[in-house]
């Protein structure tokens, strides 16, 4: 700042010649408004030194100094001061200075700026100072451009997400703030809606806010919240460490608690780290418990982003608090574990040419533990988490890619866990034969025959040992007569990995190529051949004296072989009806897709190498005739698989030998596009019917029900915003007063009927946008509502608005109703027994949002069981924008989980520790 004294010297010196080229002054020295004045550092000279000659000095003006005023500027030399009068405004480097009347003292090197009055008496242009990223508003600023210190008045400064207002500020050399009578908050209003309050106040540019006693004012109603000192950080970058401030509340199990307080460490750019805990008081006998919780995010662009989170909850086994509710709710009466934990992670690459892709997504611990700490009604009620690892590369300049991973299937209900690992593939790309041998292509029908082949190599652990039983009823020697889960932990990992399986499978497929046959027909033959690695065996032996069957696992090299043929016809036939012009229907169109296949595999069952006979008898397959099933038949070898059980491709079948016959069916119609103005669109395709599909089969090698059930679908949807989807099973046997199929058909009875209906349903959905234009799609992205979360510091943090809110939109409705129909099978006449229902499933479920003003938002779920006559889950969410004030809220009033959830708080960041919580939810009634 030194430099402007030099700039006003220097205009001070040249006043006279520079008169003599400017138009006549006016009185009292003032200089007619010209455009603005630029001095270049080359310009200013300091005086010369006849001992130096020369030595070319040094200016003292380090860059372009820039300085205008509207009406003005006035020179006094006598009293070396200059003044910009009419917005003015001073430009040199990093500083910049606006207001009505700037004064400038070179004198005692003093910069003094102020507002202007107008003729109604309001002052305007009041000063705006900027020195580098640092932004003052005042009503006076005087300032020392020697010593580089000022003293503000009527101050407002952005710090951070933070504004400071002080009657007085005072600025040192150092860029320190020292203000007197301060305010500090995060509304961006002249008048803000709440601030903090303090006598004295120290600021310390992108670092912290430090105060003294304060006190919170709301509405400009001072509270008693506050405390003998504040600090409150204000860091110049997106991330910064600090501490995590906790939530109190009360539990109704667990007494009074301190949630989610702890630390967040800014490692570096890429990555972050939080450690919060809770603490719940519990009663005088003993403790309400304990939890932690720990999550890094990591960020790298263009490779990859991530977040692992951790969280372990400890709890007294019983609720140690007893509510003042009666309820015969068995949720309020579940078994507590103590210790529960979980786990998650997710890492997403980022896709690159030629590079292979890792990604991670784990989800995986207690069974328990989101029925007894998350908040979140989705991972309370979901009972199946599905965790995987894995890494794919496809390679270069070869047909060959791989791919290796690690999953795990939890079901928190019945605590199942099943780990696949590893999990390794590898294959070879659609491969033409005249190319693998060399030969030159020519053109001909060989050609065609292609090859792909595809290696899996599994190796799966299971907690769950499963009983041993058999289709046929009898009585077992040897293994569980009941299942059982053996727990997940160190000192029984013996026992899992007895309980593993190992399989390895090799698949070809064999392409022979596609031709035209009559001109208009395609014919695509093909064969599959695939061998599976076991190793292990099953082998079965009839104990006469024990009536029972025993089995023995025997470990081995075991290969599983299957092969198999099939053939394809098939066509596409088109009929068209075309209006006269001037129709607004001016065509219809029907595209029919017949097609005829055959397939072909042996009969394995044959076999003894894949089924055996329990009598050890090669001639005679079958128990004692003394031994029957439970229909009253001999035992087949197809019950005794020596492969029952295990994971990966099991062997085939018996002989097949199939005629399939399948029909799919589309009708559009061509329309005239009423919207087209320019003529390039006239006519637009509208889609009368998706698809109306037929299947069925007759398997000439088949013993029994030759004639595969009819299968039929439609799916249409009407205005882009009723979609409809039906599908439907046909049965043509006939069946015993039991329900048991019998092989007639039933045309052969004497009430003759084509078909049966066995089973259908439909799926109807409902989807509107009052907000959506002519062709957009009626499901739209929406965007995520901002929030400031009750459970702050928790990593799974959740968030009910995420599905619904949608600024932009006044209003959505989603609606679907769904129904199943199953043939109850023939009317039972024997007392104590309950026909099964013809419509097992009827229900319609609703979501949406409701924009009631420009800042309040009503999202709701809820829907309807038609068969158990129930209102299935429901909940209101609500959100409302305060400025810089939010409400956020969410109410389930019905079933096990209801509760309510209410929070008010500030929206910024860095004072969303400042909030209000109210909740009654299903983990503290």
């Amino acid at each position: 700042m030194r430099t402007l004294s030099l700039l006003f010297s220097y205009c001070l010196l040249t006043t006279v010649a520079v008169a003599q080229q400017r138009p006549v002054p006016r009185p009292g020295g003032a200089v007619p408004p010209t455009a603005p004045a630029t001095v270049r550092p080359d310009t200013a000279r300091t005086g010369a030194d006849s001992l130096r000659v020369g030595v070319k000095p040094k200016g003292d003006i380090e860059t372009t100094v820039t300085y205008q005023a509207k009406d003005s500027i006035r020179f006094n030399v006598q009293e070396k001061r200059a003044v910009l009068y009419n917005k003015a405004s001073v430009n040199y480097g990093e500083m910049d200075l606006k207001a009505g009347v700037i004064t400038v003292d070179y004198s005692q090197n003093l910069l003094t700026a102020e507002g202007q009055a107008d003729s109604t008496g309001k002052v305007r242009d009041k000063p705006v100072f900027k020195d580098a990223a640092e932004t003052y508003q005042a009503g006076r600023i005087a300032y020392n451009f020697k010593s580089k210190k000022g003293k503000i008045s009527e101050a407002i400064t952005q710090q951070g997400e933070g504004y400071i207002h002080a009657e007085v500020v005072k600025k040192n050399e150092l860029n320190e703030i020292y203000g007197l009578h301060g305010r500090y908050t995060t509304c961006n209003l002249e008048h803000p809606h709440f601030y903090i309050n303090s006598t004295k106040m120290k600021v310390v540019p992108r670092k912290n806010v430090v105060t003294g006693p304060f006190n919170l004012v709301i509405g400009d109603i001072p509270t008693p919240l506050g405390f003998l000192f504040g600090y409150f950080p204000t860091p110049g970058k997106s991330r910064a460490s600090g501490l995590i401030i906790p939530t109190f509340g009360q539990a109704i199990d667990r007494g009074f608690y301190l949630t989610n307080g702890g630390y967040y460490w800014a490692v570096n750019e890429y990555i972050g780290a939080r450690v919060t805990g809770s603490f719940y008081a519990g009663n005088l006998d003993a403790t309400g418990g304990w939890g932690v919780n720990a999550d890094m995010t990591y960020r790298k662009r263009y490779r990859y982003d991530g977040r692992l989170e951790f969280s372990y909850s400890r709890r007294p086994a019983t609720a140690i608090l007893g509510g003042t509710d009666l309820t015969a709710n068995n949720n309020a009466r579940r078994t507590i574990k103590p210790r529960t934990f979980w786990l998650s992670w997710s890492h997403t690459p980022t896709p690159r040419p030629g590079g292979g892709r890792f990604s991670a997504n784990v989800r995986t611990g207690s069974p328990e533990y989101n029925q007894q700490n998350s908040l979140d009604v989705r991972n309370y009620l979901t009972p199946a988490f599905n965790s995987s690892i894995s890494y794919s590369k496809q390679l270069r300049n070869l047909p060959i890619n791989y791919a290796i991973q690690a999953s795990q299937d939890l079901n928190t209900l019945t605590g199942t866990v099943n780990l696949t690992l590893p999990d390794v593939t590898v294959g070879v790309q659609r491969q033409n034969l005249y190319r693998l041998f060399g030969l030159p292509q020519r053109d001909l029908w060989y050609e065609q025959f292609a090859v792909d082949y595809q290696f899996t190599g599994q190796n799966r652990i299971t907690n769950t040992e499963a009983a041993r039983s058999l289709s046929t009823g009898l009585p077992l020697i040897g293994g569980l007569a009941t299942s059982r889960n053996i727990p997940v932990r160190l000192n029984n990992l013996s026992p899992l990995l007895r309980n593993a399986q190992t399989n390895i499978l090799h698949r070809f497929g064999i392409s022979l190529g596609n031709y035209t046959v009559l001109r208009h027909l395609s014919f695509a033959p093909s064969i599959n051949y695939s061998s599976a690695w076991y190793f292990k065996q099953l082998t079965y032996k009839y104990i006469q004296e024990a009536q029972a069957i025993r089995i023995d696992t025997v470990r081995g090299f075991y290969p599983v072989n299957n092969y198999s043929g099939s053939a394809s016809l098939s066509t596409n036939l088109y009929g068209t009806i075309n209006r006269r012009p001037g129709r607004k229907i001016q065509a219809l169109r029907h595209r029919v897709a017949p097609s005829l296949s055959y397939s072909y595999s042996p009969n394995f069952y044959a076999d003894p190498y894949y089924y055996q006979d329990p009598y050890n008898v090669s001639s005679r397959f079958s128990l004692p005739a003394d031994v029957l099933n439970t229909s009253g038949q001999e035992f087949t070898r197809a019950q005794f698989s020596r492969f029952q059980g295990f994971a990966g491709q099991q062997p085939g079948g018996g002989q097949v030998s199939q005629l399939s016959f399948s029909l799919q069916n589309q009708v559009e119609m061509k329309v005239r596009n009423s919207n087209d103005t320019t003529g390039n669109e006239p006519f637009k395709k509208v889609s009368l019917i998706d698809g109306l599909d037929f299947s069925t089969g007759y398997n000439f090698a088949a013993n029994a029900f030759k004639l595969a059930p009819l299968a039929g679908s439609f799916r249409t949807q009407v205005a882009q915003k009723l979609n409809i989807l039906v599908s439907s099973s046909l049965n043509f046997y006939q069946r015993d007063s039991t329900g048991t199929l019998i092989n007639e058909y039933l045309w052969n009875q004497p009430k003759p009927r084509l078909a049966r209906w066995d089973n259908a349903s439909a799926q109807l959905t409902y989807q509107f946008d009052s907000n959506r234009r002519s062709g957009q799609p009626a499901n739209r992205a929406q965007r995520v509502a901002p929030a400031n979360d009750p459970v702050l510091g928790n990593p799974n943090q959740p968030d009910s608005y995420v599905d619904y809110l949608d600024f932009s939109i006044p209003w959505t409705l989603n609606a679907s109703l769904g129904a199943l129909y199953q043939d109850p099978g023939p009317r039972i006449a024997r007392a104590g027994i309950t026909r099964p229902r013809s419509w097992p499933t009827v229900s319609m479920n609703v979501s949406g949002e409701i924009k009631l003003t420009d800042k309040m938002r009503v999202s709701y779920t809820s829907g309807y069981d038609f068969v158990s006559r129930r209102i299935t889950l429901t909940q209101l969410n609500f959100f409302r924008d305060l400025h810089c004030w939010q409400i956020t809220g969410s109410w389930t009033p019905f079933g096990p989980i209801q509760g309510f959830n209410v929070t008010i708080g500030a929206k910024s960041a860095l004072l969303q520790d400042l909030k209000l919580n109210r909740n009654r939810t299903f983990l503290n009634r």
